[in-house]
């Protein structure tokens, strides 16, 4: 049994724009980008709207739907009452395009700045090996579809502008500690992360946990045990001992034969040794 549903859907562009109201027809069954489909075939044809799978499995059709952020065709209207009057908006953090389109080039910049994935010298595609429980430490996070609303609900970047440049966000920071977990992943990931994701800026509020659609644990899976990593590398005075050292015995080598500084590393003179490969003073 059909009925009609009131909407309000926010219509226009970077200069500025409103809520519109509408009355639209509802079938059961149907989600809202369903509805979105049908105003802009009878009442909006201008209006503009992100989608592609209509599946949940591409991302594209992010909104806000009644000031919460969701995958519209994800969103059943099931979900609400009849006489509900249903709000639907762009998401916030990223720049109004039109109407429901919105410019995510931030998140594509970002995953830019992630350096891929590092195998270890002397071991070719095709010849990496690694254990099935290695596999499923990270396997979670690669069901992320890139819908963004992680990045979208994140009030490192919502509220705060000027902190889009040093943070990468959840999404992103999910990914350094998916390579982190990679067996055979030789960068130092712990240093990426802090250094270049800007991990420090998490306050692990789990806003991002609470709309992935995939339902992965951002949060606790992998921001969190992140941060443990860095914490543990970055102030374990034993590591931070260590690694005063090696850089000074590496300082020492390369001033006695005329190599570049640490300051100006060039493609044949890297950075101090990685502290994850630093053990006890006088192991080999």
């Amino acid at each position: 049994m059909g009925y009609q549903a009131k909407f309000k859907v926010w219509r226009g562009d970077a200069e500025g724009g409103d809520f519109v109201d509408y009355r639209v027809d509802v079938e059961e069954g149907e989600v809202v980008l369903d509805i979105m489909h049908r105003l802009q075939a009878t009442q909006a044809g201008d209006m503009a709207v992100r989608w592609n799978c209509k599946a949940g499995k591409c991302g594209s059709c992010s909104a806000e739907v009644n000031g919460r952020p969701r995958l519209m065709c994800m969103t059943r209207m099931s979900t609400f009452g009849e006489d509900e009057e249903i709000s639907v908006a762009p998401i916030r953090t990223f720049p109004v395009i039109r109407d429901l389109v919105t410019d995510v080039d931030f998140n594509y910049a970002k995953a830019r700045e992630v350096p891929a994935f590092a195998p270890p010298e002397g071991v070719a595609p095709g010849e990496y090996r690694m254990s099935q429980v290695d596999v499923e430490r990270s396997q979670e996070f690669r069901k992320c579809i890139e819908c963004f609303l992680c990045q979208n609900v994140c009030h490192v970047v919502r509220d705060h502008e000027e902190n889009k440049e040093p943070f990468s966000g959840p999404r992103f920071l999910m990914r350094f500690a998916e390579l982190d977990m990679h067996p055979l992943d030789v960068r130092n990931r712990k240093e990426d992360a802090q250094e270049e994701g800007g991990l420090g800026y998490c306050n692990i509020t789990k806003c991002c946990t609470e709309v992935c659609p995939e339902h992965i644990k951002i949060t606790d899976n992998a921001l969190i045990p992140m941060k443990e990593r860095v914490v543990d590398r970055k102030y374990d005075p034993l590591v931070w001992l260590g690694k005063k050292i090696f850089k000074r015995q590496e300082l020492e080598q390369r001033g006695a034969t005329g190599a570049r500084s640490l300051e100006h590393p060039g493609p044949d003179n890297g950075s101090a040794l990685d502290a994850d490969r630093i053990g006890p003073v006088g192991s080999s």
